[in-house]
């Protein structure tokens, strides 16, 4: 197999590069830049999604999977040009390449995201759910599912979407669990409400495998797949606080009296105190798996409470 990522140089896509070179996969990477973390066994090709200088035959010469997993989660201004445009710009080189017989499976990296936040005090999402994307990186990225799934293509084109929820490990630029972590040693952490919340998280390695079994089964054709390794919020603050040496916190705080305390200091915090955040603590949103592992044979094989440690090594 040779595999085109897009993406390369992100959290997810990095990690995927490593695993595929690991399985003896031929990988070409498009990248503005070159790999930030160099191997000699990956075919590096430069060049920018939002541009105008990609050599489409070139790139998807003798490739059978792509892998997008390029993303863009701070600009804004961005989003759309990168998530949406260059999708469809690139779906259109794929289409006259699959034309020409050539067999491509592309295997779109999205988001749980695409179906919005939850409006009732507890659901179970399935891929079965109708999108409701709220932000411009949620609803660009569903964008970008939808020009996959709709449009005709050739018989030799196939695809496969993986919609994870939050994805960590020990490479992740983004610091919101670090930063909760913190929160747990220093014993300034409490729970919000008395019916504990849901942590909806999964470990990069799980993602990898699921994107890599999305290229390699047949089974994944067509297929929209959520990923999610859920527990509950007490497990994940429990093993934040035994990778860190800590007593695990106990204190409950009432919902209400965390939000109406949030409102007052808000404004004073420059967004770093929300009431988005709390929604997120006292989350009962579940991300369903089952259509991973009926399918896929997908087991997550790296327990959310266990491997939170690898954060704080």
């Amino acid at each position: 197999m040779r595999a085109l990522v897009l993406g390369a140089n992100g959290f997810i896509g990095s990690n995927l590069v490593q695993y595929l070179t690991e399985q003896g996969v031929q990988v070409r990477v498009l990248t503005r830049k070159g790999l930030t973390q160099a191997n000699s066994s990956v075919e590096t090709v430069i060049g920018d999604l939002v541009g105008d200088d990609i050599d489409y035959p070139a790139l998807l010469s003798c490739c059978d999977v792509i892998f997008n997993c390029a993303g863009e989660i701070h600009n804004e201004q961005l989003m759309h040009r990168l998530h949406v445009d260059a999708t469809a710009k690139f779906l259109d080189a794929v289409a006259v390449a699959s034309a020409q017989g050539q067999s491509i499976r592309w295997v779109q990296l999205s988001s749980v995201g695409a179906y919005g936040p939850s409006r009732a005090k507890s659901r179970v999402v399935t891929e079965d759910m109708p999108t409701n994307p709220v932000g411009t990186y949620e609803i660009t990225k569903t964008l970008a599912d939808a020009l996959i799934t709709t449009r005709e293509m050739p018989e030799s084109f196939s695809f496969s979407i993986l919609r994870p929820s939050n994805v960590f490990g020990p490479t992740m630029s983004n610091n919101s669990l670090r930063q909760l972590g913190q929160m747990v040693k220093k014993r300034r952490f409490f729970f919000i409400g008395f019916s504990p919340a849901t942590a909806t998280y999964i470990h990069v390695d799980d993602v990898v495998w699921a994107l890599y079994r999305c290229a390699t089964d047949p089974r994944a054709k067509g297929q929209i797949f959520n990923l999610s390794n859920d527990c509950m919020m007490p497990e994940l603050i429990a093993g934040m606080a035994r990778a860190q040496g800590v007593a695990t916190p106990r204190l409950v705080v009432p919902e209400f009296m965390v939000r109406v305390a949030v409102a007052l200091v808000s404004p004073l915090t420059r967004g770093r105190i929300t009431q988005k955040r709390v929604d997120a603590l006292v989350s009962h949103t579940t991300y369903s798996a089952k259509k991973a592992a009926d399918l896929l044979d997908f087991a997550p094989g790296k327990p959310v409470p266990e491997s939170i440690g690898e954060l704080f090594g």
